[in-house]
């Protein structure tokens, strides 16, 4: 299928001077989940925000799993690859940017198998309670990309561990890392959104 064939929104900004946001929901979400998350943390930027194709108990995600925290890895590559050249394919179609992700759970491990597999489609990236994506590292040089991790201390689906060693294999092959440690869980926190909206007003300076 094309990459195209994603299921997704697509809200021009009014500043088109700023990379966009590719939301990336969390399993059983959908393409206008993270929309309001998009607008608070940038809300002049565009925003591309596809849906994942895998369904797991009738819950969109964006690569299947074999158990919790337990990843397919043939179809995290094969699922990553595609949506890359569906963010590339959208980026030329919009003469856009290179966007910035801003993925949650399901969706910030695709977003961190980007940065392993894709680094180029990609401007920076948070990741929201994210694990470690691929059992080896990053593909590519990382070259100074800008990346936040946004952990819960007390998550009980993802452990902290699992986020450090993320953060370390980025930091290894060149990427600047800004690790954060937040008291909560695995849910989405108003903290999140705030720390999400400094780091990337860092980005676009």
């Amino acid at each position: 299928m094309s990459p195209s064939s994603f299921i997704h929104r697509y809200l021009p900004g009014t500043d088109l001077t700023r990379h966009p946001l590719l939301l990336l929901h969390g399993t059983g979400g959908n393409e206008d989940d993270l929309i309001p998350v998009g607008e608070m943390i940038d809300p002049a930027a565009s925003i591309l925000s596809p849906r994942g194709k895998v369904m797991e108990s009738g819950m969109p995600r964006f690569f299947r799993r074999l158990a919790e925290g337990v990843f397919d890895y043939p179809d995290v590559i094969a699922r990553t690859h595609e949506l890359a050249d569906f963010v590339a394919e959208q980026t030329t179609a919009h003469g856009m940017k290179k966007p910035i992700a801003v993925g949650f759970s399901n969706g910030a491990n695709i977003a961190a198998a980007m940065l392993y597999l894709r680094p180029e489609v990609l401007a920076g990236a948070v990741l929201i309670r994210a694990m470690l994506p691929l059992p080896t590292g990053p593909e590519h040089a990382l070259a100074g990309l800008p990346v936040m991790i946004i952990s819960g201390r007390v998550d009980p689906i993802l452990p902290l561990d699992n986020a450090k060693r993320l953060a370390e294999a980025l930091r290894q092959h060149g990427a600047m890392v800004d690790h954060r440690v937040l008291e909560t869980g695995h849910g989405m926190t108003r903290n999140d959104v705030d720390l999400a909206r400094g780091f990337i007003a860092g980005i676009n300076g």
